[in-house]
């Protein structure tokens, strides 16, 4: 018997209010082999391009190694900044390379953005329900969350009022297939969010993970590139998670530069830069133009498993339950009879193996729906497996009713 006393840390008070993401902590489970996870928010390992990427690897180490792996700037490989602009140019931005800042996937933006803007109990905007990860980051700098309220069209501009919006550092948003809902902003949603937060002189943060993922619709513009009409302030966030791997932890910040600056000082006492050996690999993927052939054939994999998905959770669930109809991403948002409790019913689904993220954790602010929504994602379950989870799923919410 190990009868070794722990000795006693003695935490800041930022670390004593850290919790665990009820993600991972269902995540945990899901690893055991008979349970069908519709919990993770994981891409589909059938989409990431392991040979492309292996022969870039090996190309930069033999034509370019000592500089690979050496420091490099904190801003970022400049060719790879470089294409970054002209992508988003295209998309009708307009900015330029000093705009840019290289970040180790777009979660450590989200971290140093709330590094730079937020002192304890300072205000900042929420969509309601949000991301959880941006929840957890902003979190840990002790804002004041105010929520934002949302419907099946996603957050409601209109509801950000000069009083609910007085002294915010920020709004926090994803405009395109939300994480949790799926949900998608619509162009007139987009236009007067940009007007509203521009009259209001407070900056957007766009974050923007899984904008390359539409299978199906019209798509839509940036908030960024909708900026330039209104003289307001975008941060936009992007990855290389969800359009190539997640492993490699690669995103990028574009912002004005002085934002960018402040961002920069940040990241050097984080971490100094990015992997200099990964941003060039990745470059040498996509320079030219890689992704045009590469990410069709990533829409088509969450297209084929979304809409299996749609279609049993038609064919198997009550009538009374809801859920939304995502034209991209990776997630579908179920909100269930108000009497029943998601996280009640994840207990009975996990004794059948199966498990969702129930929607509580995602919301900042109590609703009369937080208890009664589930997340489901269908990226990374073949399709079988989500026709045999979902019809015991619905078997389960009939059940108790």
């Amino acid at each position: 018997m190990n009868n070794t006393i722990e000795p006693e840390f003695h935490f800041s008070d930022r670390a004593l209010k850290l919790t665990s993401s009820a993600i991972r902590e269902i995540l945990k489970v899901t690893e055991k082999k008979e349970i069908i996870s519709f919990a993770g928010g994981l891409p589909s390992p059938d989409g990431f391009p392991v040979e492309i990427m292996q022969e870039a690897f090996n190309k930069v180490l033999a034509e370019n190694g000592r500089t690979a792996l050496q420091y490099g700037t904190t801003e970022g490989y400049t060719p790879l900044r470089q294409w970054i602009v002209e992508e988003m140019n295209e998309s009708g931005a307009n900015i330029n390379i000093d705009q840019v800042l290289v970040v180790s996937g777009s979660q450590q933006a989200i971290d140093l953005l709330g590094k730079i803007f937020i002192n304890e109990g300072d205000k900042i905007l929420v969509e309601n329900p949000s991301y959880l990860g941006a929840l957890q980051s902003f979190g840990l700098y002790q804002p004041n969350f105010v929520p934002v309220s949302t419907d099946d069209g996603g957050l409601i501009p209109e509801h950000i009022t000069e009083q609910i919006a007085f002294n915010a550092r920020f709004l926090y948003a994803l405009p395109n297939f939300q994480n949790p809902t799926g949900r998608t902003l619509s162009l007139e949603r987009r236009k007067t969010l940009v007007k509203i937060m521009g009259d209001l002189n407070i900056p957007i943060i766009e974050d923007d993970p899984y904008g390359e993922l539409r299978y199906t619709g019209n798509k839509q513009p940036s908030l960024l590139s909708l900026s330039k009409e209104n003289n307001s302030t975008v941060i936009r966030l992007g990855t290389f998670s969800k359009i190539l791997a997640p492993g490699l932890r690669l995103g990028y910040v574009i912002a004005p530069t002085p934002i960018i600056r402040k961002l920069v000082q940040a990241k050097q006492a984080t971490d100094l830069h990015t992997p200099m050996l990964t941003q060039m690999a990745v470059y040498e993927v996509i320079k030219n133009g890689f992704l045009k052939t590469h990410l069709p054939k990533i829409r088509e994999i969450y297209r084929t498993q979304g809409q299996c998905m749609l279609k049993a959770i038609k064919d198997e669930f009550p009538k009374d339950v809801k859920w939304t109809k995502p034209e991209g991403g990776m997630f579908l948002w179920i909100t269930l009879p108000k009497h029943l409790d998601s996280s009640l019913l994840l207990n009975k689904a996990i004794k059948r193996n199966i498990a969702f993220v129930t929607g509580k954790p995602f919301f900042i602010a109590p609703t009369p729906e937080e208890n009664c929504t589930m997340r489901l994602s269908f990226a990374t379950v073949p399709e079988d497996k989500i026709i045999e989870g979902i019809s015991s799923l619905g078997q389960l919410i009939k059940e108790n009713l």
